[in-house]
């Protein structure tokens, strides 16, 4: 394998498989040469929607690039985590080329969201061509609808027949995970009518600067979206029910990468290098792996020195003891940010219209059957089901905010969680994530070397 094309030094590339199982010459090298060449602080960085490893290190070349010049008498080192994740082509990327051009979207799947499906889910090439032939072909029957819902189901491996067994929760009850995804398990036709309703509000509100959702006091809802631009086309809903279907698959893997891979290395480097110094840092799917990873830790680790993440798609309430809709649950990493030795930081963006509007509806419709609401209250909704990336840490006591102007200026605290909102920088981006992956600022960088006390 070529050496990755990253612009610091040195730097390390670590490669999951799905079960968490790291290249084991990858491994060994970083294990013997980081120790060798004085690393003090050692950044690990975990991707999030990437189809590709080539996606992956540009994302990492373009993250890590301000870091010499930020802290020119640390001793740095750098490690890229890359995992069998993926993206729709028609989720922009700022200052990334498109493989997608806006005027291709559609419900059609385009030829890189096929090769990345056809990635990520390996074996299932006749079914990923079934599901892109209907969402071309468009059929105007409702049976279609169910049977395109049945396709997706077996695409992820998910069995009705033994409900419970194939997502994992972000929340947990005291009874055990709700982990049973409604949106699959139910009525297909109408799941992807609601997301065709979220996908147009979406889009009627994005009109100059990008809005996440359409507020209740905004005066547009469902009605006044289908009086002004028709009844939402059904097979929009269809499409995003498959993104959101590749997103649970992705959200199961990035734990079991986490928790299964990356910690218990980070185990290993805590014996081979004992004054290292480890900086975990993750985008979306990657901040929910490296928050795994804390889980598992060996017991007595204590070399993670911070966690820095960026527009984490998992729950707001994932570090919560306790649920402020149910005082019975609790966030299923509660009590996690204890094994970091420094803060754990959580970067958002009101201008994530993935995490703002798609994530709370989804996560709604993943975990209760009575799907009836009124979906124009997204961020009513997002009270509930709201992500980190999109408001911060949650329901966890002693949580400080800042604006990330204020962050920078300020000393960060040494321990619990911290909530940084990015708006001010992470901003860019189209239908229909928005801002999400618009993470590449030298100010997230200084937050980075923040959290991390590194200087």
């Amino acid at each position: 394998m070529a050496e990755p094309e990253v612009g610091v030094t040195p730097y390390w590339e670590l490669t999951f498989d799905a079960d968490g199982d790291v290249n084991a010459g990858q491994r060994e090298r970083l294990l013997k040469e980081a120790p060798e060449r004085g690393v003090k602080d050692l950044i690990v960085f975990a991707h999030g929607w990437n189809s590709d490893r080539s996606g992956a290190t540009r994302l990492y070349s373009r993250f890590f690039e301000p870091f010499p010049g930020l802290a020119p008498d640390a001793r740095l080192g750098f490690v890229g985590v890359v995992w069998p994740s993926m993206r729709f082509s028609d989720e922009p990327i700022p200052d990334f080329e498109r493989t997608v051009t806006a005027a291709t979207v559609g419900p059609a799947l385009d030829k890189g969201t096929r090769g990345g499906l056809l990635e990520v889910f390996p074996g299932r090439a006749t079914l990923v061509d079934q599901l892109a032939r209907m969402l071309d072909q468009q059929p105007d029957e409702e049976a279609a609808l169910e049977e395109f819902g049945r396709l997706v189901r077996l695409l992820v491996e998910l069995h009705p027949e033994a409900p419970g067994t194939a997502f994992a929760a972000d929340t947990v009850a005291a009874a055990g995970p709700q982990c049973d995804p409604e949106m699959f398990l139910g009525d297909t036709a109408e799941m992807c009518r609601e997301f065709a309703r979220a996908l147009a509000e979406e889009r009627a509100g994005a009109d100059g600067e990008l809005a996440v959702g359409v507020g209740a006091g905004s005066g547009v809802g469902a009605d006044g979206l289908q009086a002004s631009f028709g009844i939402p086309p059904v097979w929009d809903g269809a499409h995003e029910l498959l993104r959101q279907a590749t997103y649970f698959a992705m959200k199961r893997r990035a734990g079991a990468v986490g928790e299964r891979g990356l910690g218990p290395l980070v185990g290993r480097l805590s014996q081979v290098a004992p004054g290292l110094r480890v900086h975990l840092v993750g985008h979306s799917f990657g901040g929910r792996l490296v928050s795994f990873a804390l889980r598992g830790l060996p017991r007595g680790v204590r070399n993670v020195k911070s966690v820095t993440l960026l527009q984490a798609a998992f729950s707001h309430y994932a570090f919560a003891a306790r649920l402020p809709h149910d005082a019975r649950g609790k966030g299923v990493l509660h009590g996690q940010q204890d094994r970091v030795d420094g803060p754990l930081v959580c970067c958002f963006s009101r201008f994530d219209s993935a995490l703002g509007t798609i994530y709370p509806m989804a996560s709604r419709m993943a975990g209760d059957s009575n799907s009836a609401v009124d979906l124009r209250l997204p961020r009513l909704l997002g009270s509930k089901w709201g992500a980190l990336g999109f408001d911060g840490v949650q329901a966890v006591a002693g949580t400080k905010a800042f604006k990330l102007a204020d962050a920078l200026r300020a000393k960060l605290p040494v321990s619990g969680c911290v909530n940084i909102d990015a708006s001010a920088v992470v901003k860019r981006g189209g239908a229909p994530s928005g801002a999400h992956s618009d993470i590449c600022h030298r100010e997230l960088a200084q937050v980075v070397l923040a959290a991390g006390r590194i200087r």
